[in-house]
């Protein structure tokens, strides 16, 4: 079965995002499609400004350890610049046990590298620690 939906991010910066992928320990590659289902049955809504027929396609994929599916970054539809990320969350594909509901994980390390881009473009050092309860927190200092 397919479940294809879209990641609730606002993705706009590239780098922060191959930079989560790496971070959680996958590939992020330039490709034109990406691993799912394969086909939509249905019997889940298509994120808003897709047809079936635009599953599937992408101009960036990520793939990670332990699952067989992958996340496709695409355009987005509405405009703005940036990218939807679509995935299929059924669970035969492997990616919600691995990055986690809504790919909360994902989302987590792109915020955590987004913020450490761009308060470095701002001329700032970022000092980053984990603790013990698994959150992350990051230090940032200086500035121009």
């Amino acid at each position: 079965m397919s479940h294809v939906a879209k990641i609730e991010i606002e993705m706009k910066d590239l780098e922060a995002m191959k930079l989560a992928c790496k971070r959680l320990g996958g590939t992020f590659k330039k490709q034109s499609t990406y691993e799912w289902f394969g086909r939509s049955v249905g019997d889940y809504p298509l994120p808003d400004g897709f047809a079936a027929e635009d599953l599937g396609k992408c101009e960036y994929a990520m793939r990670f350890p332990g699952a067989s599916y992958e996340i496709g970054l695409v355009p987005r539809r509405d405009g703005r610049p940036g990218y939807t990320l679509l995935w299929d969350h059924w669970q035969s594909g492997g990616l919600e046990r691995v990055l986690g509901a809504k790919a909360g994980k994902l989302v987590q390390a792109y915020g955590i590298e987004a913020a450490k881009r761009a308060a470095r473009r701002a001329g700032h050092t970022v000092t980053e620690s984990k603790r013990a309860d698994g959150s992350v927190v990051l230090q940032v200092r200086g500035g121009r």
